[in-house]
């Protein structure tokens, strides 16, 4: 099977690569090469995929199986490079978000669901919900169906972590574990979460890439429940070794009240009753097999400790606590509870 992956070498892109060449598959990577790496073993594609003539150049090296969009982020884009590509595509997988959801994070979502390309965000939409960028991934996902159409399936994944991580959730909790000490822990730990591990979104991306037909949307999330707060940052703990680590878990609303950023600042901590209350049902029926949160922190853990890090992302300078503001909230805390 020959698959050409627009993106190709960082985190998402870069393990359906290294899963399509697993299975012994034709890979192609499409990207500038200035960021990341392309896994060996790949046929590496140089171009820009906002030039017409790179595209058009990059259509001339077709026919292929599939594409497997990772990288498109404008409605133009997606566009562009489903209408150059389609004649030479037997199907298009787009890599959409959870966030295109008029109703998310405060409904639970499943895929019939309104998106932000067909309604308004649903009343109440808190300021710190990014909405701008859903409604760009719901535009996307409007753009790739007009030419790719019955080729045409879409991936929304929620929180994704595991090795190769650039946005930082979880190797700023292992490292923040690390260095030791009471850690500030949001919320209740019996809270459920749902993130799903990078490898399992690769091989379903390349399970739907090597369907017969197209045509359909899935939730590629972990089951509802699939975790808790209180298991992810035990499995921090354990991963690396800080058994002497005393978690302090500090009430979700004493948090607000003094300013700290739930998502941001606290990762994977939001209190929107719809964020971790997405059906992943119809993936879990299509093949979704999402491995226990316990093995992701490990691994991950284990490519941080290899010295490894993720190449520069724009959003991963706002994640994290700063130390001095932990232990102010921790004092706080304890102090308004005598």
């Amino acid at each position: 099977m020959d698959v050409l992956i627009m993106g190709g070498s960082h985190f998402l892109g870069r393990r359906i690569a290294e899963e399509g060449l697993r299975r012994g598959w034709q890979v192609s990577v499409f990207n500038r090469g200035r960021t990341g790496t392309n896994p060996e073993g790949v046929t590496a594609l140089k171009g820009d995929r906002t030039s017409e003539e790179d595209l058009k150049r990059l259509a001339a090296r077709g026919r292929w199986d599939a594409v497997v969009d990772t990288s498109g982020m404008s409605a133009d884009t997606v566009e562009a490079a489903t209408r150059a590509l389609g004649p030479v595509a037997g199907r298009y997988v787009y890599l959409s978000t959870v966030s295109v959801y008029a109703g998310w994070p405060l409904l639970p979502l499943f895929e019939g669901m309104p998106t932000l390309a067909e309604a308004e965000p649903v009343e109440g939409m808190p300021t710190d919900v990014n909405v701008p960028y859903g409604q760009d991934k719901a535009q996307c996902e409007e753009a790739a169906r007009v030419n790719a159409r019955e080729a045409l399936t879409i991936l929304r994944p929620g929180v994704i972590l595991g090795p190769h991580e650039y946005v930082g959730r979880l190797p700023w909790w292992l490292r923040r574990i690390a260095k030791g000490g009471v850690v500030l822990a949001p919320g209740r730990p019996e809270q459920p979460i749902q993130p799903v591990d990078v490898r399992d979104i690769a091989k379903f991306a390349c399970d739907q890439a090597g369907q017969a037909d197209g045509n359909a949307v899935f939730n590629a999330v972990a089951p509802i429940g699939h975790s808790t707060m209180g298991d992810f940052l035990a499995a921090c703990i354990e991963a690396t070794g800080r058994s002497d680590v005393e978690l302090e878990w500090v009430d979700g609303d004493f948090l607000l009240s003094r300013g700290a950023k739930q998502w941001t600042e606290i990762p994977l901590w939001r209190t929107y009753p719809g964020t971790w209350q997405v059906s992943g049902r119809r993936a879990q029926d299509a093949g979704l097999v999402c491995r226990s949160l316990t093995e992701t922190v490990a691994d991950t853990w284990e490519w941080l400790s290899a010295g490894n890090n993720a190449v520069e992302h724009e959003r991963a300078a706002a994640i994290g606590l700063d130390a001095a503001k932990e232990a102010a909230l921790l004092a706080e805390w304890r102090a308004t509870r005598g």
